[in-house]
């Protein structure tokens, strides 16, 4: 089981969809939430992409040089940029972080906001756009010499002089719940992506994947996107998720509900029908909380209990495949302790904290914890 943690670049705090107990994001705040997840022994982070973040790729550069082993999860966007390009980035980054980039491919799920980016391509024809753009891009880093006159792209003999360290490519990433998505990952993910949906729910989609990607001779590996409040009781973690959207408003969820409505994202559709905005109908799975779906877009769903129950839930999501775990909480430096002090000793967990690092205060100037004087 692999665990990654989560770079808020979009903003922080101990609430949801209010001020209240917002935190000033800065690139040293971002740094100590990358120092910590690498302390901890995450594998790597996420940075999220679109336009209420900070730009991933930037971000990502400045966080390179305060770690050491953690691995950057990194979005490319076709139809925002062109693929040499993003070959180019993605070569002098994995080079130059000594094979730390992971590619992660997003085609976009708001129209709206697509069109103020300059895109306007329906839903299927983004993804025919990704296709052709992926299909450029690997064969640059594999140092082809590539043309391609495509429907959304042209490109005359195009030439990646700079090789990655991870060959042939950096992994690749993909998420996308509709058919159009998932015939596109068949062909060029790595790993598949699924947000945190109930276990039927993964079941099935995880099975439409294997089947897509069997097709074309191929097999997946799958992650899951998935925030988790985890405290040492039951009633504990219960009380910090409804803490978490105590100031939350009907208006706020209201509003951010219509903006939600209007994309074409499959994925996003499927999260925003796990709640349907209810405030009263948010476990929508045994210790599954959709809360933070009210106002949040994209991975809106908590696993919320003590640490065996939530450990328990991972391990049941891991029996049908999950390998890959995207993990986040609010706020994200203290959350990022919490999950790997309470879960990752009860977890098949492939990471390891910093060599030499101490665990615990010495006890009276001469016992360590849990050693007999």
């Amino acid at each position: 089981m692999e665990l990654f943690w989560f770079i808020p670049t979009y903003g922080d705090g101990r609430y949801i969809g209010t001020d209240n107990g917002a935190r000033t994001t800065t690139i040293s705040y971002y740094k100590q939430v990358a120092m910590a997840a690498e302390d901890l022994g995450y594998s790597g982070v996420l940075l999220p992409t679109g336009r209420s973040c900070e730009d991933p790729w930037v971000m990502a550069s400045m966080l390179a040089s305060a770690t050491q082993r953690l691995k950057f999860l990194i979005a490319l966007r076709p139809g925002l940029m062109s693929p040499t390009l993003a070959a180019r980035m993605s070569s002098s980054f994995d080079r130059h972080s000594a094979g730390r980039l992971l590619i992660n491919v997003v085609a976009g799920g708001d129209p709206a906001e697509l069109e103020a980016e300059g895109l306007f391509l329906g839903h299927d024809e983004r993804y025919a756009l990704t296709e052709e753009f992926m299909d450029v891009w690997r064969r640059l880093l594999r140092q082809e010499e590539v043309t391609l006159d495509g429907r959304y792209l042209k490109v005359k003999q195009a030439q990646n002089f700079y090789p990655v360290t991870q060959q042939p490519h950096p992994p690749v990433f993909f998420g996308g719940s509709s058919p159009a998505a998932m015939q596109v990952a068949a062909e060029y993910a790595d790993v598949f992506l699924t947000w945190g949906e109930p276990p039927d729910q993964v079941r099935e989609k995880l099975a439409v994947m294997r089947a897509a990607a069997a097709a074309r001779g191929r097999t997946v590996r799958f992650g899951m996107r998935l925030h988790i409040i985890v405290r040492e009781t039951t009633e504990e973690a219960w009380q910090a998720a409804d803490q978490l959207i105590q100031y939350l408003d009907d208006e706020t969820v209201a509003r951010a509900q219509q903006i939600y409505a209007r994309m074409d994202s499959h994925g996003q559709r499927r999260m925003t029908a796990l709640h349907g905005g209810d405030r009263s109908k948010l476990e929508i799975s045994p210790n599954l909380w959709a809360g933070i779906g009210l106002v949040r877009g994209g991975a809106g769903t908590a696993l919320v209990g003590d640490p065996h129950t939530v450990a328990e839930r991972l391990i049941e999501y891991r029996e049908l495949g999950i390998e890959t775990f995207i993990l986040s909480g609010y706020p994200h430096l203290e959350e990022a302790y919490r999950v790997a002090e309470l879960l990752f000793p009860l977890l098949p967990h492939a990471g390891e904290r910093r060599n030499g690092a101490s665990q615990g205060e010495i006890i009276a100037y001469h016992y360590k914890p849990n050693e007999n004087g």
